[in-house]
């Protein structure tokens, strides 16, 4: 069996070591440049690449091709393989067989990260054999190949689930759908959260699908669409007989007829997106049985994940805060309305079809200056112009924070939630927001 493997980054290699431990004939092609460490791997198994092409000889004699989750469906070397009805599958559907692991994947718009990396640290606090994947840390099929973790919890992207045949996760959730990647998904949201859902499409009786009931496009789908899956829904503003809920302060999750209540004020995260990524992560840490001591330890010690509100340093009493990872308006909506002080916002990139005025209110009533961090910044200024008393364009980090620092008083909170992809002035959303702590560092 031929598998040809599109994209030599992280799901790449992995799923290269993956297929050449199983005995597959292995190819890796990348139109691009293949990281010098990656190479390495690649040669120590005496795997065979190509970079910066895609020969197309090489890759259309495929039996079977795992394309990167970064390459669009529509480019030509997918369409041709596609047209030779050669099966195009994600990492996740090609490594799923080889584990018989308890799988939880989590997707959603926003709050993926923060309840992966938080269901991920309830389950190995209590001493489970758990890895950590999908779209954050180390490639899931390198994971089976090289470990035998008898649980994962994965980060699914849309990109992700869209190459999926099979894949079931034991449980699944959907943190919350809004506009995000459109461009890859002919503009049209319906197809958008489609691709979300594939999450549980596969799903039986015997599986979960937890999910946040106070969202639009969840409530939508679920009008003209079903799960076999068993429904968890989570909500800050209704209760439920079986699923998770805030009243009272208290974060209270019945489950399988078993009950767990924990006052908010001890949870670690703050802000209201993250008490639903904490009853998320805790009704999975319900599911698999944790005790109810270790998960309330585990939701108090809880650090966050990097570059997602990340309080970096307090200068001259202005608070500088990396918010970095909000590629998308979501994101962003929930970073501004956490603020409880007079912000300076740091904004732009590479914008993914964005509706900023969903914002507006929250700009209004929040936002005293707003400095444009992007190439192209026009809408941004269309939009909020008339809105702050200061708008500012700079094309580099340094200027952006120097800028923030003038526009800032004592008390305010100097904010980078972008809103947008980072692709026009940095080489990913980490590289801007560890660029960012190093600017705020030198002040």
């Amino acid at each position: 069996m031929r598998l040809v493997i599109l994209g030599g980054g992280e799901s790449g290699i992995g799923t290269a070591i993956l297929g050449k431990k199983k005995g597959y004939e292995v190819f890796v092609s990348d139109f691009g440049k293949i990281k010098g460490n990656y190479k390495e791997v690649l040669i120590i198994n005496g795997i065979v690449w190509e970079e910066e092409k895609h020969t197309e000889d090489l890759i259309l004699n495929a039996d079977v091709v795992m394309k990167s989750p970064g390459i669009p469906d529509k480019s030509p070397i997918v369409k041709k393989l596609v047209e030779k009805g050669i099966p195009v599958l994600s990492e996740i559907e090609f490594a799923a067989p080889f584990t018989d692991a308890t799988i939880i994947g989590i997707t959603g718009s926003n709050g993926k990260t923060t309840t992966t990396m938080l269901t991920h640290h309830l389950l190995k606090s209590a001493g489970l054999n758990v890895g950590l994947g999908g779209n954050i840390g180390k490639s899931f099929a390198w994971q089976i190949a090289d470990n035998k973790y008898d649980s994962y919890v994965l980060e699914l992207s849309s990109f992700q689930l869209d190459g999926i045949l099979n894949f079931k996760p034991h449980i699944a959730i959907i943190t919350n759908i809004s506009p995000d990647h459109l461009d890859r998904y002919d503009y049209k949201y319906e197809n958008y959260i489609d691709s979300k859902f594939r999450i549980t499409m596969n799903q039986t009786e015997e599986d979960y699908l937890i999910y946040d009931a106070d969202d639009e496009a969840i409530a939508e789908w679920f009008k003209t669409h079903t799960t076999k899956a068993k429904l968890i829904p989570f909500s800050l503003t209704k209760t439920f007989s079986e699923g998770a809920y805030i009243k009272n302060n208290k974060m209270e999750i019945s489950i399988n007829q078993e009950e767990f209540t924990m006052d908010t004020e001890h949870i670690a995260l703050e802000g209201k997106h993250n008490m639903k990524n904490a009853m998320a992560a805790t009704s999975v840490a319900k599911l698999m049985q944790i005790r109810k001591s270790t998960i309330r330890e585990s939701l108090s010690n809880f650090q966050g994940v990097e570059h997602r509100l990340e309080k970096v340093l307090k200068i001259q009493n202005v608070q500088y805060i990396n918010d970095s990872k909000a590629t998308n308006v979501n994101a962003t909506f929930f970073a501004l309305d956490s603020m409880n002080t007079p912000t300076v916002w740091i904004v732009g990139g590479v914008d993914k079809g964005n509706d900023y005025n969903e914002l507006m209110s929250l700009v209004r009533e929040k936002v005293k200056a707003i400095i444009c961090l992007g190439v192209d910044n026009k809408k941004i200024i269309d939009v909020f112009g008339n809105v702050v008393d200061m708008m500012i364009e700079v094309d580099n980090m340094n200027d952006a924070v120097r800028m923030a620092q003038r526009l800032s008083e004592k008390g305010d909170t100097v904010l980078l939630s972008p809103a947008c992809a980072s692709f026009d002035l940095f080489e990913s959303y980490e590289d801007r927001g560890n660029q960012f702590k190093q600017a705020v560092k030198n002040l």
